[in-house]
C-alpha cells in the first residue's frame, strides 16, 4: 500500500519546525503545511469525495498548490493539476474529461482571472459538485460554491491518509494538446513516488542539506512538480515560490536565500543571462554561484551556448534532462558523477530502459542514426485517462513512444534531435530546427532563436528563424542569412530571418513554435 502524500507526512513528522515553504516573505514549517493538509482532507471526506475520485485545482506557485495537493492524495482522490491560463471553455473540458467531482481554484487577479474562467468552466460541467475559491474574503453563497480558508475553519487538523495500491492513479497530467484534445496520463503513486526518489538520487539531495529550492517552474506542470515539489519535499528541503518566473526577480532570490537548486526551461536560463548583461542592481553572481549546487534543465532542448555561458558567469555545470507528462517525467538525464557532455541529455535513469525505434516499432541500433524515442520503466504511465485506443497508439509491450527524435553516441549518451512534429521537410530533405537554432545562437549578435517550418509552393516547406538579437547587435536579416549559408548545407540554411523583441511562450515557458509557423 502506497500513498505519495507520505513525502509531506514523513518530513513533517522528522523535521516538523523545517520551513516547507516560503512565498512573499511568509514561512511555512512542515508541521503547518501538513497540518492544514489534513484539514483540506478532512473537508473533502466531509463532502462526498472518496477514494479514487478525482478532484481538480488551478492554482499558481503559491502556499496553497502543495497543501491542496497533499490534501485530495490524503483524501485517496486523484490530484488533476490544470494550467493557470485555461478559459472557462477549456476548463469545462477538462473538468469533464477527468470526471472531476470537486475543483479548487486561486482567487483572480488583476492580471489572471482564474476565479472567473473557472466559475464559467465550473457551472457548464454538471458533474463537478463542488468548487472552491481561494480568497481572502468569504465568497457570495451559491451553489456547490465555498471559500477557502473559511470552509476548513471547523475541520481537524488530524487524519488518517488512505491507503493506496502501489498502481493507484495518484495524478492526472493533461498533455499540452498540440495535435487534438489534451488527453490526461495517469500517473499511479508508484510512478510519482519512484520518480521522486529519482530525482534526488540524480541530485544527490538529502535531509542533512537542507536543499533550498527557487521554484519558478510552474507546480501544475509534471517538471516543478516532480523535480521541485515532490522530490524537495521528500527530504524535508524549502521551497521559495516565485508565481511567475522573472528574470531579475529570481536573481534577487538567488542572491538573498541563498538558492541551492535550480529548475528551468531553456528559456529561464536564457533569461538570467540576458538579466545579468542588462544589469542587476544589488545582485552578487559570486554569492550566488558559491551557493547554487545545481542546476537542472528540461521541457525542451538547451542550446549549448546558454550552457556554456551559464557556467562560465555562476560555476555550475547545467545537468540537462529529458522526460515528459506520460514518464512522470524524468526519463534520461545528464549525471553530474559521470561525463556530462555539452549537448547531451544524458543516459537512462536508474530502472529506466530507453531505445531508437522507427516508424515499424524496430530498434534503430546504429550508432548516431536517428529515431524515436521509446521508454519502458517504473516512470511510464499507466494510460490515458479513458482512451484506450490512444494509449495503444503510444504503448506497446510496456514501452512508451514520446515522438521525440534522438540519436545515441557510441557510449550509450542521447542527443535530441527535434520533436517528430517540428521536424521541416524541405525539397524531400529532412532539416532539424534545433540543429539550425544551434548554428544560430552560436553568432555573436543572437540572444535566442526559434526555427519553424513554413509552406512553399515548390519544396512543401521552407526554413524561417524568428531572432532576438543581443543588445547592441549591429546586423541586418540578410547579412544574418548570408552569414549561415557559410555554416550548413544548402537545403538547410534559413532563407527567412525575422527579427523580433520576444517570443510566444507556454505558461511552461517553452517557446511555442505552433504560434510562429
Amino acid at each position: 500500500m502506497l500513498n505519495l502524500s507520505m513525502l509531506l507526512e514523513d518530513s513533517a513528522r522528522r523535521y516538523p519546525d523545517r520551513d516547507a515553504l516560503v512565498h512573499c516573505g511568509q514561512r511555512f514549517t512542515y508541521a503547518q503545511v501538513d497540518a492544514v493538509s489534513n484539514q483540506v482532507a478532512n473537508l473533502l471526506v466531509s463532502s462526498g469525495i472518496r477514494p479514487g475520485d478525482t478532484v481538480a485545482l488551478s492554482l499558481p506557485n503559491v502556499p496553497w498548490f502543495p497543501i491542496l495537493y497533499y490534501g485530495i492524495l490524503k483524501a485517496g482522490a486523484v490530484v488533476v493539476p490544470l494550467n493557470i491560463l485555461l478559459k472557462g471553455r477549456e476548463i469545462a473540458y477538462h473538468l469533464a474529461d477527468s470526471q472531476a467531482k470537486a475543483y479548487f481554484c486561486h482567487e483572480s487577479t488583476p492580471d489572471l482571472p482564474i476565479a472567473g474562467f473557472a466559475r464559467e468552466g465550473f457551472a457548464d460541467t454538471p458533474g463537478c459538485e463542488h468548487l472552491f475559491v481561494i480568497s481572502a474574503d468569504q465568497v457570495v453563497p451559491e451553489d456547490g460554491v465555498m471559500a477557502l480558508p473559511h470552509a476548513l475553519e471547523n475541520q481537524s487538523s488530524e487524519f488518517a491518509s488512505a491507503l493506496r495500491e502501489a498502481t493507484d492513479t495518484a495524478v492526472i497530467l493533461y498533455t499540452s494538446g498540440t495535435t487534438g484534445q489534451p488527453k490526461g496520463a495517469e500517473l499511479s503513486h508508484s510512478n510519482m513516488v519512484m520518480n521522486a526518489q529519482t530525482s534526488n538520487r540524480l541530485f544527490d539531495s538529502r535531509p542533512s542539506q537542507q536543499d533550498t529550492h527557487l521554484t519558478a517552474l510552474p507546480l501544475f506542470h509534471t517538471f516543478g512538480q516532480t523535480v521541485n515539489m515532490n522530490s524537495a519535499f521528500s527530504v524535508a528541503a524549502t521551497l521559495i515560490l516565485l508565481p511567475r518566473f522573472d528574470a531579475k526577480s529570481a536573481l534577487a532570490i538567488m542572491n538573498e536565500q541563498n538558492v541551492t537548486v535550480f529548475a528551468g526551461v531553456p528559456t529561464m536560463y536564457w533569461g538570467l543571462l540576458d538579466a545579468l548583461a542588462a544589469g542587476v542592481d544589488g545582485v552578487d553572481v559570486t554569492r550566488i554561484a558559491a551557493n547554487l549546487r545545481k542546476a537542472i534543465s528540461g521541457g525542451s532542448a538547451l542550446p549549448v551556448e546558454i550552457l556554456k555561458q551559464f557556467r562560465q558567469r555562476f560555476g555550475v555545470q547545467i545537468l540537462e534532462g529529458y522526460g515528459l507528462s506520460e514518464t512522470s517525467p524524468l526519463a534520461v538525464f545528464s549525471d553530474a558523477e559521470s561525463d556530462t557532455r555539452p549537448g547531451s541529455i544524458g543516459t537512462p535513469v536508474w530502472g529506466v530502459q530507453v531505445q531508437l525505434v522507427d516508424a515499424q516499432w524496430k530498434p534503430v541500433t546504429s550508432a548516431n542514426e536517428v529515431g524515436e524515442i521509446a521508454i519502458r520503466g517504473h516512470n511510464v504511465m499507466t494510460g490515458y485517462y479513458n482512451r484506450p485506443a490512444a494509449t495503444a497508439e503510444v504503448m506497446r509491450e510496456g514501452w512508451f513512444r514520446s515522438g521525440d527524435l534522438a540519436r545515441r553516441d557510441e557510449d550509450g549518451f542521447y542527443y535530441i534531435v527535434d520533436r517528430a512534429k517540428d521536424m521541416i521537410v524541405r525539397g524531400g530533405f529532412n532539416v532539424y530546427p534545433r540543429e539550425i537554432e544551434e548554428v544560430l545562437m552560436a553568432h555573436e549578435a543572437v540572444s535566442l532563436a526559434a526555427v519553424v517550418g513554413v509552406p512553399h509552393e515548390s519544396h512543401g516547406e521552407e526554413v524561417k528563424a524568428f531572432v532576438i538579437l543581443d543588445k547592441d547587435a549591429d546586423i541586418s536579416e540578410g547579412q544574418l542569412i548570408e552569414w549561415t549559408k557559410t555554416q550548413m548545407a544548402a537545403y538547410k540554411y534559413p532563407r527567412m530571418v525575422e527579427f523580433v523583441t520576444s517570443l510566444p511562450m507556454t505558461a511552461t515557458g517553452k517557446i511555442l513554435k505552433r504560434s510562429l509557423a
